[in-house]
């Protein structure tokens, strides 16, 4: 039989997760804007998977990467333009300057040591906590920070900027943001970060490839050769090259989400808060 005690300790109400706020709300241009890229993005990185060995692509494989790659510059930009239209204010950007800042200077630390690249984790967090819109442009302003500060500038950064902006903003597509918290939310997270690290390593396997010389290795990309056997050739390259490397970014993801990211997520939750996104800046005329 329950005291008068205990009946009222079960009658109070359970707290509930309060609502995640977003940094970034999407309108239609900027859907539109992130599909046109992420378009474009794709034909840029599979394009030697599908161009026939008779293609006016395939004759210029060595200068396809450099064409997809000044393209895609553009396209970002004209995405970070219409996202920042449509609602990136002084809150956001603060937000986004420290993030990006504390991701360029993560990446480093695990430079020519396989797979050790904690930014990852970090991107993963973030992107869930403030949502796709604002994960993109993180992904792609913290890639393009990074490669800055590593002397990484080259064809391959922006195929790096859309990848990483692509991996940032799936984290934020995930479901549960204003449900799922505790442990649950960590083991998807874990789960979501070791599967996108193989992705991000394969995609940028991608943009790579094509530069090297076929005759040089029979992994490399051939022009003269169909579609089946390049994918043949591009398995063997991922094989042969990337799968440790993208096994330890995968494992040191998971293993920081599991073991600090509980933290990581309450911290962002609240800076979240604290800054009210969605809350208009006001000025006191006095």
């Amino acid at each position: 039989m329950s005291t008068p005690e205990t009946a009222v300790h079960d009658s109070r109400p359970r707290s509930r997760p309060h609502p995640q706020a977003r940094a970034i709300r999407l309108g239609p241009r900027s859907v539109a804007a992130l599909a046109l890229v992420s378009a474009t993005g794709i034909a840029g990185f599979a394009w030697p998977l599908f161009a026939g060995p008779g293609s006016q692509v395939s004759a210029h494989a060595q200068d396809a990467p450099w064409l997809f790659a000044g393209l895609l510059v553009l396209l970002i930009a004209v995405v970070a333009a219409t996202i920042s239209e449509s609602g990136l204010g002084p809150k956001a950007v603060a937000m986004l300057g420290v993030l990006a800042a504390t991701g360029a200077a993560l990446r480093p630390i695990g430079a020519g040591t396989a797979g050790i690249e904690p930014m990852f984790f970090l991107m993963v967090l973030s992107g869930r906590v403030l949502g796709p819109g604002f994960g993109f442009v993180l992904g792609s302003v913290t890639m393009f920070a990074s490669a800055l500060l590593t002397g990484g500038v080259g064809p391959w950064m922006p195929f790096q900027m859309l990848a990483m902006g692509w991996f940032t903003m799936g984290a934020g597509l995930l479901p549960g943001a204003d449900r799922l918290r505790g442990r649950g939310e960590l083991l998807m997270l874990a789960g979501y970060g070791f599967l996108a690290a193989f992705a991000y390593g394969t995609v940028m396997n991608l943009a790579g490839w094509p530069f090297m010389d076929a005759l040089a290795s029979n992994v490399a990309f051939d022009p003269h050769s169909a579609v089946p056997a390049n994918l043949a050739r591009f398995l063997a390259y991922c094989l042969a090259t990337s799968l440790g490397w993208d096994l330890g970014r995968a494992v040191v993801t998971v293993v920081l989400t599991l073991t600090v990211g509980g933290t990581l997520l309450k911290a962002l939750r609240r800076a979240t808060r604290r800054a009210a996104f969605e809350s208009p800046v006001t000025f006191d005329p006095r």
